[in-house]
This record gives C-alpha cells, sequence and structure tokens, in this order.
C-alpha cells in the first residue's frame, strides 16, 4: 500500500511540475516570437526602398505619357510633359478612332500574335525537347541548325526572294509570322529547362508502355507550363510589335497591323504639318499627343494581358537557379 501510495504521489507530482512547465514555456517563449515577427532587417528596408523607388522610376514616364496623350497640343508644344493634362483634350484619339484602319489594324496585330505564338511555342517547345533528350543522329543536326541563326543571317535579300518568289506569301499575314517563328535564344533556353525535369517521371512512364509522343503531351507539357508562359510572352511581344516585317511584305492596306498603321499615321500627320503650303487645320494637327496616345494603344493590351502570366512567368524566370 505505501508503495503504491508513493507512486500515485510520484505521477501526481510529475504530472503537476510538467504543468508548470507548459504554462511557463509560452510565456517565456511568447514575448522572443513577438520580437521576431515585427522585426525588420535592415536588409529587407533596403530591399523594399529599393523596388518603391524603382517602380515609381518606371511607372511616373508611363503616367506622363498618359496624360500627354489627353493635353491638349498647344500646351505640349509650349510646356512639354506635365503629371496632370490640362488642359484635357481627345484630339488625339478622335483622329486614331475616325476611320475603320484602325479597327483592322487591331484585327490584324491579334490574328499575327495568337497565331504566331502558337505556332512559335510549338515549334520552340517540339524542337528544344528532342535537342534536350540527346537522341543520337537526330539531336546534334538539330542543335547545329538552331545555333547557326544565332551567328549570322542570310540577310535582308535572301529572305525578301524567300518570302516572296518562293514561299509566295506576299500581303499574307504569315509573310510577318514565319520569319520571326523561332527564336534561338528561346530555343536554348527551353532545352535548359527540358533537362531539368527529373527523369525517374519519364523513366516510369516508359516502363508502363507509354510512348514519346504521350510522354511529351502528357508529361512534359504539364510540368513545362512556367517556361512555357515564358517564352509565350516574348514571342507575344515581339508579333505585337512588329512592323518591319508587314513593311516589306504587305501592300494591302487592309492587312497593316496596328503598328504600321500607327507609324504611317503619324509619319503622313508629321510630313502634312512641315509641307509649305499647309492648311491651318494640317499646321495644329495634334503631333506630339498623337505621338502619346499611339504609344498608349500599343502598350495597353500587352499590360492587360501581363498580369495573367505573371505568376508563371516569374516561377519559369527563377526555376534552376537553385538547383543542386
Amino acid at each position: 500500500m505505501s508503495l503504491i501510495a508513493s507512486g500515485r504521489t510520484q505521477t501526481v507530482t510529475d504530472i503537476e511540475a510538467q504543468t508548470v512547465l507548459d504554462e511557463v514555456r509560452p510565456a517565456r517563449t511568447a514575448p522572443h516570437r513577438r520580437r521576431g515577427r515585427g522585426k525588420f532587417e535592415p536588409f529587407t528596408v533596403v530591399s523594399y526602398a529599393c523596388v518603391s523607388i524603382f517602380a515609381v522610376f518606371c511607372l511616373v514616364p508611363l503616367w506622363m505619357i498618359v496624360a500627354g496623350s489627353f493635353t491638349d497640343e498647344s500646351a505640349l508644344a509650349a510646356d512639354g510633359y506635365s503629371f496632370w493634362p490640362a488642359p484635357f483634350s481627345l484630339a488625339a484619339y478622335q483622329l486614331l478612332f475616325s476611320g475603320q484602319s484602325l479597327v483592322s489594324g487591331y484585327v490584324a496585330s491579334l490574328f499575327i500574335t495568337i497565331v504566331g505564338t502558337a505556332l512559335s511555342l510549338s515549334c520552340t517547345a517540339s524542337l528544344a525537347w528532342v535537342i534536350a533528350r540527346r537522341l543520337p543522329r537526330v539531336s546534334r543536326p538539330l542543335t547545329i541548325f538552331a545555333y547557326i541563326p544565332m551567328l549570322f543571317t542570310g540577310g535582308l535579300v535572301p529572305l525578301y526572294l524567300l518570302v516572296t518568289q518562293v514561299l509566295d506569301l506576299s500581303n499574307s499575314w504569315f509573310s510577318v509570322i514565319l520569319p520571326i517563328m523561332l527564336a534561338p535564344f528561346l530555343i536554348f533556353v527551353a532545352v535548359s529547362f527540358f533537362r531539368q525535369l527529373p527523369e525517374e517521371i519519364l523513366d516510369s512512364a516508359r516502363m508502363d508502355g507509354a510512348g514519346e509522343l504521350r510522354i511529351f503531351f502528357q508529361i512534359v507539357i504539364p510540368l513545362s507550363k512556367p517556361i512555357l508562359a515564358v517564352l509565350g510572352l516574348f514571342y507575344a511581344v515581339t508579333y505585337w510589335n512588329e512592323w518591319f516585317m508587314a513593311l516589306l511584305f504587305i501592300s494591302d492596306p487592309d492587312k497593316f497591323p496596328l503598328q504600321l498603321i500607327l507609324q504611317n499615321l503619324i509619319s503622313n500627320v508629321t510630313n502634312a504639318a512641315t509641307l509649305p503650303g499647309a492648311s491651318a487645320a494640317q499646321a495644329a494637327a495634334p503631333v506630339y499627343q498623337l505621338r502619346f496616345a499611339m504609344t498608349v494603344m500599343t502598350i495597353a493590351p500587352i499590360l492587360f494581358a501581363y498580369p495573367f502570366a505573371q505568376r508563371f512567368f516569374v516561377k519559369g524566370l527563377t526555376l534552376g537557379a537553385t538547383k543542386g
């Protein structure tokens, strides 16, 4: 009985001691945790400050362009840039939307951008995957084929003869798409990403009887969404801003992309205002305001499309940085 009683007493004492320790530990560690959460390191403060300053330097010029597109031409000619559109004017946008050319330009640019980006992604991903697999008698010739254009090209005259005489793509939107459909640098970026994919997943799929096409479309492509988003954004921006290829190969005004239409418009307005016999209306054309409005019209779709790809874009740029 005495042993049982002493055992019970010792058990109760141990339980009470553990309870006291449980009550004391949070009281001691809580202030330390609160201090750790509320404390800012100097590097963090400097980083936030630098990023904020950089954001201001990026946003202020963009805002001044938007404000300049709504500022009267006389104020722009006299005072230059300003933070606020005073006096307010919509003359440049009224001139841009006065005809149907802007609508047809948007249709052409959207077709070139969407179709071109889809074709470029398909060809880039397929070519990069074959190069990344290091297949005998296939990967090395394709690597050389992709690497040579990074060193030199055939020139403008052979390109013009190829597109117009051999391929017969004059006055076609594909004459803008095909010459820039493959970017050698982006091919090797995709190759570097594909080589980082875990071989265990691919080997297990082959053991289950999956072929190379099924592995590529059902395993590689879903795992490669970040890099595909990066490549797609680069290709989309390139196609959206392209106007030189359209100037070379397209002569039909109804098929001009948006950038070429705006370039011709600003050139015509500037030349008409500088002619010796120009009328008062032509001399007062909103040249400066039109340039700002043209910039806003061309960058607006990219600014609206970027937030949807930002998550994959940032992840694709940072993948592989911590490998090892």
